[in-house]
């Protein structure tokens, strides 16, 4: 028998074997049973009963002692797993270039780069001043900075144009809040300037003297405010520029690529206002580019002579226009119309061209167009893979001869192009290297469509081992997410080679709620039209089965935030259909998180949940929010994890989800909670810890698969 042949039997055999997984009943670990507590709250008439309320008494001794019990819990469930953890942590370890550079890029007079040595977690920022074999010059090195800190993570830094001042916005906690530290890069000394609480996000001016930063509130952490610092001054006293009263709204602050404007943003999930400061006169009172209006969302940037927007009036999928001076969008010249068919995602400013990066047919384009002709003059750069990701990347000037742009797809590692914006010959910079080698031709990926039953065709990307194409139906791991527009791109992750070499398929549902489509696929799939977030996911499981690309005992299901009320609502639905659901930092307390405006995020995703004191939105968002829905029947292995320092999603959210649903199960299959105590939405940081989330994830799939014991790894195809 040949070999791939033999592998084949091995996967199907072992993947549709209960006996061989290491769920036994008999073999696990009593999870711990949480207390009930009643509690009830009347609304509408409505009465819900949540006997879980009291988990969210952060840090009172009976919910840190619950929680540890849980992490016990999994610990004891997990034993026997460490060797495979480690093995899969080497695994994903090994296929990193410890040694490693980003691409350089001109600006201010210096070639920047992020380089990476071996062992070390995080990143070396770099410049070269003049020229790109100038002597090197470290500015920020973050491995010292994150020493002693469970977790730490850069949110912004910035360098005067000058080349003087080092801004540094750092979280430790991993709850987004940010201090701000300056450096003097002549000396190495640190200045007394510091910005406590604040967002990451924080500009200087080109001068170097002020600096403007979104502050945030304290108990909502809101982006609500932003401020004006004078450098060599305290924080105290610091002026307040602009201050958003409505609680659906944060703020934010950048600089146009001219240099020329400082630009203060507010913005709401369907609604966008852009304030504008000259930088010629940073202590100017800000003036409105274009007063809000209920469902206009906007964008602006500037080359120098005019501002370009991106606006979305009277044009659901964006069209592109352009303005010398502000005013009314009555005065606004069309450069690029609107679309049906196309979504104009976002544009680059070049001296005498634009490049625009559109998505059609549910797939990214970058197109290359002249200032002067831009509808006739266009060229779209051609990719070739069934489904793939690109976009622009860093360009931060307007002269730039080039634009860069980045491409990737299922089966091809992150590569850095560059393309001359005038005779489009095409540069290949840098391509992701795999240590130990990666044979692209090893693996095929695919791209298909699954009908629902209001006849919309919802796209799957899938990839797979080339040489178990024909070995169906097999293991697979379905992803999704669908919620604020967000679009999930086929993009390639060494990380996936783990699963797909041991006999795993890999599939992304493309479900409305994200923009995949364009603006429709996401109206589709937000407020009172949520739940075809829901049938689509399940439709593109039932898709796959029908097809023999798998069964329902070889389902995975995954999604993390609202990806995770996204499978936590399915599994509701249709337990049957799935072998395990893996639900990270799940958002799964919709009704009670949306009554509670004093907690981060929530008066701000009204427009897209809706308004729970609505009684017609509290009662559909009732009828779906997984914790609400949780019901007796058998649901299958559970793996659901949270971070205690989580601002986005709060801990108790899944704690009080897997309370209930080991309550209510008639079923034997495990439901286990990993709990990080140090850690928030994003889980660990670092390019090497944060694997070993994926490890941990990856040896709960093999364990339940049956697979512990006797992995495998395929032999090349050739």
């Amino acid at each position: 028998m040949p070999f791939s042949d033999f592998v084949r039997l091995i996967v199907v055999l072992l993947c549709l074997s209960h006996d061989l997984s290491a769920s036994d009943p008999a073999t696990m670990p009593t999870p711990p049973i949480a207390r009930k507590v009643p509690h009830a709250m009347t609304l509408h008439g409505q009465t819900r009963s949540d006997p879980y309320h009291w988990m969210r008494q952060r840090d009172a001794p009976e919910v840190v002692a619950h929680l540890r019990a849980e992490k016990a819990y999994t610990d004891a469930f997990m034993a026997g797993t460490e060797a495979l953890q480690e093995g899969l942590f080497g695994e994903m370890k090994a296929r990193i270039k410890e040694r490693d550079n980003s691409v350089p890029y001109l600006e201010d007079g210096c070639w920047w780069y992020t380089r990476y040595e071996e062992g070390r977690d995080y990143g070396i920022h770099c410049r070269r001043k003049g020229s790109p074999d100038a002597p090197e010059e470290i500015v920020l090195d973050e491995n010292p900075l994150a020493a002693g800190h469970d977790f730490f993570n850069v949110g912004e830094w910035d360098v005067t144009t000058d080349g003087r001042i080092l801004m540094v916005a750092v979280d430790t906690d991993g709850d987004r809040i940010h201090d701000v530290f300056f450096r003097d890069l002549e000396t190495g000394e640190d200045l007394p300037d510091r910005l406590e609480n604040v967002s990451s996000n924080v500009v200087f001016t080109p001068d170097g003297r002020h600096v403007f930063y979104a502050a945030m509130d304290a108990q909502t952490l809101r982006h609500d405010r932003i401020y004006r610092h004078a450098m060599g001054t305290a924080q105290a006293e610091d002026v307040l520029v602009f201050e958003e009263t409505d609680s659906t709204f944060d703020t934010w602050v950048d600089l146009t690529k001219s240099g020329q404007w400082i630009v203060l943003g507010s913005h709401s999930t369907l609604t966008s206002e852009a304030r504008i400061i000259p930088v010629s006169d940073p202590t100017s009172k800000p003036q409105i580019f274009a007063p809000r209006r209920r469902g206009h969302e906007y964008g602006i940037e500037h080359d120098g002579e005019a501002f370009y927007i991106r606006s979305n009036l009277e044009a659901r999928n964006f069209k592109l226009l352009r303005v010398e001076h502000p005013g009314p969008p009555e005065t606004w010249q069309e450069v690029v119309p609107h679309r049906d068919a196309v979504l104009l995602e976002d544009f680059e400013l070049f001296t005498d061209h634009l490049v625009l990066e559109e998505r059609r047919d549910g797939l990214r384009r970058v197109v290359l167009v002249d200032k002067a002709d831009p509808l006739a003059n266009r060229y779209e750069v051609p990719f070739h893979d069934p489904a793939y990701v690109a976009y622009v990347t860093v360009n931060p000037r307007l002269e730039a001869p080039a634009v860069r742009y980045v491409y990737t797809s299922m089966t091809t590692p992150w590569s850095t192009y560059e393309i001359d914006l005038r005779s489009r010959e095409q540069t290949l910079l840098k391509v992701q290297e795999i240590p130990g080698g990666y044979d692209p031709g090893l693996y095929v990926s695919e791209r298909m469509f699954a009908t629902a039953a209001d006849g919309s065709r919802i796209p799957i990307s899938l990839v797979r081992r080339r040489d178990l194409a024909d070995a169906v139906p097999a293991p697979l791991y379905l992803y999704g997410y669908g919620s604020y527009g967000v679009s999930m791109e086929a993009a390639f992750q060494s990380n996936r080679l783990s699963l797909l070499d041991r006999g795993f398929v890999f599939a992304i549902a493309h479900v409305r709620g994200g923009e995949e489509m364009g603006r429709g696929w996401y109206e589709q799939g937000r407020q009172m039209h949520k739940k075809n977030s829901f049938t689509d996911f399940i439709t593109c499981a039932e898709h796959l089965v029908a097809g023999d690309v798998t069964t329902p005992g070889q389902l995975v299901i995954s999604g993390g935030s609202a990806g995770g009320l996204l499978v936590g609502a399915c599994v509701n639905l249709r337990p049957e259909l799935f072998r395990v659901v893996v639900a990270d930092v799940p958002f799964v307390d919709v009704v009670t998180t949306m009554l509670d405006d004093t907690l981060p995020l929530t008066s701000g995703e009204w427009d897209e949940w809706g308004n729970p004191r609505d009684q017609a939105a509290y009662a559909y968002m009732l009828s779906y929010s997984p914790y609400d829905q949780v019901s007796e029947q058998a649901y299958p292995t559970m793996l659901v994890t949270a971070g205690y320092n989580d601002s986005q999603v709060h801990y108790w959210e899944p704690a009080k989800w897997v309370a209930r649903l080991r309550e209510c199960t008639t079923g034997t299959k495990p439901i286990v909670f990993r709990i990080e105590m140090e850690v928030g939405h994003a889980g660990r940081s670092g390019r090497f810890e944060s694997l070993r989330e994926i490890a941990f994830e990856y040896a709960f799939l093999l364990r339940e698969f049956g697979l512990v014991v006797e992995t495998f790894k395929l032999r090349s195809a050739n």
